[in-house]
């Protein structure tokens, strides 16, 4: 085991105290995914992390960082003992990040922001080592623990930062130091803690307080807020790469053509035309591709076999995820194509879904409908403040809807919007996600392709699972679908 952290250097960075010597492989906030040689972060969320510490010791944890000895923990045992395990847990990401002899990248915005960060990663890994956040770790304790896993040899390191009020991205950006900054785009997301739209912007221009000097601000020239992005970039000293298709952009996408499993997309990089595609359909994802290039550059990168490593990518679990149910022995009964999307969502990113959606192709007389449908099961988008219901109410009048065929919707908000569906697409309303998932396999059929998604906590993940559960579930392209 190569150690990333031992006792002394965890000592002077956390200015804890530990008795025992040891020393870590990794760290981990969670003893169901520990491994062996990690050390243990105690961390106070929904439960005490206290109460588990005497557990991952029994997993393998070469350490624990407590701000006390619990119960059941031997006092030789090797602790690290700190004033405040979350304070402790920043201060050890803080000299990560320090001791780092690469670059940073750290990505923000309304929606993009987990895909985007996963193709830098896909882009950048071609050209070095690179260390990237896990799954969405983008908030107080997540960038932190990033930064603490990470070694110090690695040449690049992709960070996520979030938010969901004000205030809360400057602190994360000032602890990543980036030396690249990308903001995806500004949507009506969080409008529960923002006034407007404007107020969205500036929090996420805060990323731009925490850049290296010299640093660059990669830009999306096409949303309306973009000028005040760009303001806080001038004030802050940054240097401004835009994306995008209108005025002068440094970065232009040309053309996207999307089919129901790939984007081709023409591009010009300061004038220079190239041409990539991307192994998911979205013209969406074709937006955020070309942010993800232009960061390349400023990275020092090599743009040309940043985007041949882009043909790779696939979209996140929850956010695009293309996967083929076969129904019956052998896949005799045909089969469903499942897109989950059912991590994040908010009107933009619903508009940016349906456009993918409504391209795809279902199978005909293959189910016990002769016809196959696309079938969406949406259920609330949260945070979107006063105007939640006439917000999602509004997604019927997304001009990609009149593709579905047949809309399902659980929650109090989506009852606004089954309520001003047409007859004709007006499914089932459900007060739970859990109530859609417990009819979910009365709803498709052989054939079909199923789109569920809603922001994360409105649990429409269930049904994603239940719908998985009808046959055997494969990733899209592991049988050329």
């Amino acid at each position: 085991m190569t150690a990333l952290w031992c006792r002394d250097e965890a000592v002077a960075a956390t200015g804890g105290e530990s008795r025992a010597d040891w020393s870590a492989g990794g760290v981990s906030i969670d003893t169901r995914t520990l491994a062996p040689g990690d050390l243990f972060v105690a961390l106070t969320a929904e439960r005490d992390g206290h109460d588990f510490v005497a557990d991952a010791f029994a997993r393998g944890a070469a350490a624990a960082m407590v701000a006390r000895r619990p119960d059941g923990v031997p006092a030789e045992a090797p602790l690290l003992v700190v004033g405040d395990v979350l304070d402790g847990l920043r201060a050890l990401g803080a000299a990560a990040r320090a001791r780092l002899r690469g670059k940073v990248v750290a990505v923000t915005g309304s929606a993009g922001k987990t895909g985007t960060k996963e193709m830098l990663r896909a882009a950048l890994s071609v050209q070095g080592r690179v260390h990237g956040a896990e799954k969405s770790f983008n908030n107080h304790w997540g960038v932190p623990l990033t930064l603490a896993r990470m070694a110090p040899n690695s040449d690049f390191a992709v960070l996520e930062i979030g938010m969901n009020a004000p205030g809360e991205i400057a602190p994360l950006a000032r602890l990543a130091r980036p030396h690249v900054a990308m903001i995806t785009t500004v949507a009506a997301v969080h409008l529960a803690a923002f006034r407007d739209l404007a107020g969205i912007a500036r929090e996420k221009a805060a990323i731009l307080e925490g850049l290296e000097p010299g640093g660059a601000a990669i830009l999306n020239r096409d949303i309306e807020t973009y000028p005040i992005l760009l303001a806080a970039a001038r004030r802050l000293g940054a240097r401004p790469v835009r994306f995008g298709t209108v005025g002068r952009p440094e970065f232009r996408l040309d053309e996207v053509k999307v089919s129901a499993t790939a984007t081709a997309v023409a591009a010009r990089a300061h004038g220079r035309r190239f041409l990539f595609r991307l192994g998911a359909p979205g013209r969406h994802l074709a937006m955020n591709a070309l942010g993800a290039l232009a960061a390349v550059e400023a990275l020092g990168g090599d743009i040309a076999r940043a985007a041949l490593a882009l043909a790779q990518w696939r979209p996140p679990e929850g956010r695009g995820a293309r996967w083929t149910v076969t129904l019956g022995p052998a896949g005799l009964d045909g089969a469903i194509t499942l897109i989950d999307e059912s991590y994040n969502a908010n009107p933009a990113a619903m508009a940016a879904a349906l456009e993918v959606f409504a391209v795809e192709q279902p199978v005909d007389g293959v189910g016990r409908v002769a016809r196959g449908r696309r079938v969406a099961f949406l259920g609330d988008m949260l945070e979107l403040g006063e105007g939640e219901r006439e917000l999602h109410a509004g997604l019927a009048r997304i001009p990609a809807l009149a593709a579905v065929d047949v809309v399902h919707c659980a929650g109090a908000r989506m009852r606004a919007l089954h309520e001003a569906l047409p007859g004709r697409q007006r499914g089932e309303w459900f007060p739970t996600a859990e109530a859609m998932a417990a009819r979910a396999r009365r709803l498709v059929d052989a054939g079909d392709i199923a789109m569920v998604k809603g922001s994360n906590g409105s649990r429409v993940a269930a049904v994603v699972a239940e719908i998985k559960g009808m046959g055997e579930a494969r990733p899209a392209e592991a049988n050329g679908s």
